[in-house]
């Protein structure tokens, strides 16, 4: 986490921020978004995600940073999703697949709604990846609002799709 404190700053201090950089990963931009924050829900919507990235909101939700995780996943990466479906059902409390290129984070408890607009999947990467963070509520409700018209309109919930339960 040492290394995004150098590219970011405290939310209090900067409640709009950016970064173009290739030394940092999303989940250490989550964790520490989370240490300053405290306790809160997540939605995430993404084209791809990794074992090692599920891994990580696993812990924090057992740790109790995370008080619910809801994710929304490209159907074309569905192949890749159904294989980490056992763990994914796990860690998330919902899963939906919708046609989905976007890379968005919302964060958010009593007191905080933070957004996170960024380039990078949810796997690990060296290449350089962009993203702005914000503490707007506007900005968080426009893209909440939009994010659960997504999954109430175009999307599919994983809950026992793939195991032959409903």
């Amino acid at each position: 986490m040492k290394k995004v404190r150098q590219l970011l700053r405290s939310l209090s201090e900067a409640p709009l921020q950016a970064y173009l950089d290739n030394r940092v990963q999303l989940f250490d931009i989550i964790e520490m978004i989370l240490s300053e924050t405290g306790p809160a829900e997540i939605y995430i919507s993404t084209f791809s995600t990794s074992e090692e990235f599920l891994r990580r909101i696993y812990r924090l939700k057992r740790r109790g940073q995370l008080t619910r995780a809801t994710m929304l996943a490209d159907l074309k990466a569905s192949r890749k999703t159904v294989n980490l479906y056992t763990f994914i059902a796990n860690v998330f409390d919902e899963v939906y697949l919708s046609e989905n290129h976007s890379k968005v984070i919302l964060i958010q408890n009593a007191r905080w709604q933070v957004s996170i607009c960024t380039s990078q999947n949810q796997t690990r990467g060296n290449r350089v990846e962009s993203g702005i963070i914000t503490t707007d509520p506007a900005v968080f409700i426009q893209l909440r609002e939009r994010y659960a018209h997504i999954i109430n309109t175009n999307a599919i919930q994983l809950d026992g799709l793939f195991n032959g339960t409903t």
